[in-house]
């Protein structure tokens, strides 16, 4: 199987070819902007499969697809929602969120794998994409929380959250209050549902509120320790493949 890479952060890239290592997959060839892809598929035999970053060092990558005609399948690879997904008007494979996780990925190649060839080809409505990532339609996010306490429901307000975190399978909020509360929900559903503007998620394991945060802190592997007003129960480390798009988030 011929497969490549576009992705404009080289370490990403690279992370991203050990992984497919894992699955028996090369993928010797990795591309990091429009620029230099259009030129790669100008001169060069098309790849049966295509790993593709959404947002490149010099633009969205839809443009190479404007460019040029593509004939390989697609997964992408993004830090945006799965709400904005939903706008893509494709026949691409899948589509997997950054911080990519090794299951996620071989699901998405063993999707790829049992697909029919004719159905490998790209469609792509540009118009509508671009209208979403540049003017995301507006929609309500998650307000407040209900937890059982006890025998009690309790009502815990958004802004009251100062991160929310997954731990021996269970998924927490902690408050501002000091208090821990066990929500019935994934950190993978909570995608869609926490303002993106406020909550990030730094990890497979945290979400962190922007209003919380009182301290960032240069640690190994050129990640990030964040410090919270109030949590101090373990360390917040923002997982190095995160940390560009973490920096983006804070302006």
């Amino acid at each position: 199987m011929n497969v490549i890479i576009i992705e404009d952060e080289k370490p990403s890239a690279r992370r991203l070819q050990r992984m497919l290592k894992v699955l028996d997959i090369d993928a010797e060839t990795m591309l990091h902007s429009v620029e230099e892809s259009i030129e790669w598929f100008q001169n060069n035999e098309h790849p049966d499969l295509i790993f593709l970053d959404i947002q490149l060092s010099d633009g969205l990558s839809f443009e190479i697809f404007e460019a040029i005609e593509i004939k390989s399948a697609v997964i992408f690879t993004t830090a945006y929602d799965e709400y904005a997904l939903q706008a893509f008007k494709l026949n691409s494979i899948d589509y997997l969120l950054k911080p990519i996780d090794d299951d996620d990925l071989k699901i998405a190649v063993e999707k790829y794998k049992g697909r029919l060839p004719q159905q490998q080809s790209v469609t792509l409505d540009f118009n509508d994409i671009k209208n979403l990532l540049v003017n995301p339609i507006e929609r309500e996010y998650k307000k407040r929380f209900s937890v059982k306490v006890g025998q009690h429901l309790k009502l815990i307000n958004i802004e009251d959250i100062e991160c929310i975190y997954s731990e021996n399978k269970g998924t927490y909020a902690y408050t501002n209050e000091g208090r821990n509360y066990l929500l019935d929900v994934t950190l993978d559903q909570l995608e869609a549902d926490l303002e993106p503007d406020v909550f990030f998620r730094i990890s497979r394991k945290f979400y962190v509120n922007i209003n919380a945060i009182k301290d960032m802190v240069s640690y190994t592997n050129s990640r990030l320790r964040i410090k919270l007003n109030r949590f101090n129960e373990q360390d917040i480390i923002v997982a190095r493949e995160r940390v560009k798009d973490f920096k983006n988030w804070l302006e």
